[in-house]
């Protein structure tokens, strides 16, 4: 079977008997042990439950699951009484997950939040989708925009991730550096390819500058640095990120507008876990020095 969480679930919605119940045992909320029910079932192609009005009665197929789960259920509760017996370490495998443009700052923090644990080997998983931290995808995720509302999820504020409008001093040699947004029209740019982007300052870029201007679009934070850096266009970058290059000029401060929230997301199942809380604690210590 793809998933245990699913049969755990169904196996304590068979137990109580509600779906609120099943929730309030295992801690989560009860859209999750509707989805939970709903996918297993689909999977098996049978109907675990009879819903009713009271909640939900198992058919002679839940009851069959409910034996093998309940069987499960005990030798792994008895399997993590040993486990918790051998001590509480940070070991393991630690999966971290965040935006592309993230990495310059996540990457030496994880590297020392290695060295300073010797058990914890570190993915770390980059990309434009949303890992499922209630799949397992990942025990950390640092996401950008609006506060996340997944059920089950713990969503703690960050930071700001301040963006400015930069440009190469080749750029700036050739073409020169405009006054205002009104100058605009006479300059080229570098910007995201995804004319739909959510993020803030790509929103604004669309509105303030003209499409055709925009003559380098890419979907990768990295290429769109060596874009600018190769004096294609003034393009948007992160604060932290434009003050490792000196050759940038900043063409336009950074504004309010074009920022976006940060937030530290969690899984409820795993938000109390010495692996992620100390990575948590270790990350927002080395927050303090970033150039933000």
């Amino acid at each position: 079977m793809e998933s245990w969480d699913e049969i755990r679930t169904a196996y304590h919605v068979a137990r109580m008997g509600t779906v609120s119940g099943a929730a309030e045992v295992l801690g989560v909320h009860h859209a999750t042990v509707i989805r939970h029910v709903d996918a297993l079932e689909a999977r098996l192609g049978v109907k675990l439950f009879q819903r009713h009005a009271r909640g939900y009665t198992s058919t002679e197929a839940g009851q069959d699951l409910l034996r093998v789960a309940q069987a499960t259920d005990d030798q792994l509760s008895q399997l993590a009484g040993r486990i918790r017996g051998q001590g509480s370490g940070v070991t393991g495998e630690l999966v971290v997950t965040s935006l592309p443009a993230l990495s310059t700052l996540l990457v030496p923090v994880l590297a020392r939040f290695q060295q300073a644990n010797d058990g914890v080997t570190v993915r770390y998983l980059t990309g434009e989708r949303l890992f499922r931290l209630e799949y397992g995808e990942a025990h950390v995720a640092v996401r950008a925009g609006a506060a996340p509302d997944q059920p089950d999820n713990v969503v703690q504020p960050f930071m700001q991730q301040r963006m400015a409008m930069y440009a190469s001093g080749a750029y700036v040699d050739g073409h020169g550096m405009p006054k205002d947004t009104e100058d605009f029209g006479a300059h080229w740019f570098v910007g995201n390819d995804d004319e739909n982007s959510r993020a803030p300052f790509n929103a604004w870029l669309h509105a303030a500058v003209d499409r055709d201007r925009v003559r380098f679009r890419t979907s990768d934070v990295g290429v769109m640095l060596e874009a600018i850096l190769a004096g294609v266009g003034i393009g948007f970058l992160p604060v932290w990120e434009a003050e490792r290059h000196p050759d940038l000029v900043e063409v336009q401060p950074t504004r309010e507008e074009w920022s976006a929230p940060l937030w530290l997301v969690t899984h409820v199942d795993l938000h109390r876990s010495p692996k992620v809380q100390g990575f948590l604690s270790f990350l927002k210590e080395q927050a303090k020095g970033w150039p933000v």
